[in-house]
């Protein structure tokens, strides 16, 4: 696999699809939770969301019930969790394991791409984020930490190019 393009994945009702769909997008692909300390970082991510959106760009949540047991709900539960607590209107995906021999292919991809601090390839918590140009590829890798609105200015260098 070359680029975020060529993988596949769910939506979190089941849908499939193509994140070939999101060509020419600038993507930010995050690990979430509903349960976990980090999980009021919806609210940023949303504004985000909603802000870039015009200009091309995608955040595509998620969920991961692999750090603590922080997303113990269905797919179901947990989108409905996300709307009606966050307003999340960005596309969530369904729940997947991010590390480990069941890590889904994006994310074994994605860690590859963008090595963790002293280059670890594990997703160390909830909330790592992602930023892909518009090409497909990483721009970057974001910890838990990092809140979503310290990611814009990284944003607009992106949809820019």
């Amino acid at each position: 696999m070359t680029s975020v393009h060529d993988f596949k994945a769910r939506r979190i009702d089941g849908t499939p699809v193509s994140l070939a769909d999101f060509k020419g997008k600038v993507l930010l692909i995050v690990n979430t939770a509903s349960k976990c300390g980090f999980t009021p970082q919806f609210e940023g991510l949303e504004a985000l969301y909603k802000q870039y959106e015009a200009q091309g760009l995608a955040v595509l949540g998620f969920p991961s019930n692999q750090f603590g047991h922080q997303d113990p709900g269905s797919n179901a539960e947990i989108g409905a969790f996300c709307t009606a607590n966050y307003g999340v209107s960005f596309p969530m995906m369904e729940k997947i394991d991010v590390n480990g021999a069941e890590a889904a292919p994006l994310y074994k991809w994605l860690v590859q791409e963008a090595p963790g601090l002293l280059g670890s390839k594990a997703i160390k918590w909830n909330f790592t984020k992602f930023l892909v140009g518009r090409d497909g590829q990483v721009i970057r890798r974001y910890a838990p930490l990092d809140k979503p609105q310290a990611i814009a200015a990284d944003i607009e260098r992106a949809l820019a190019s």
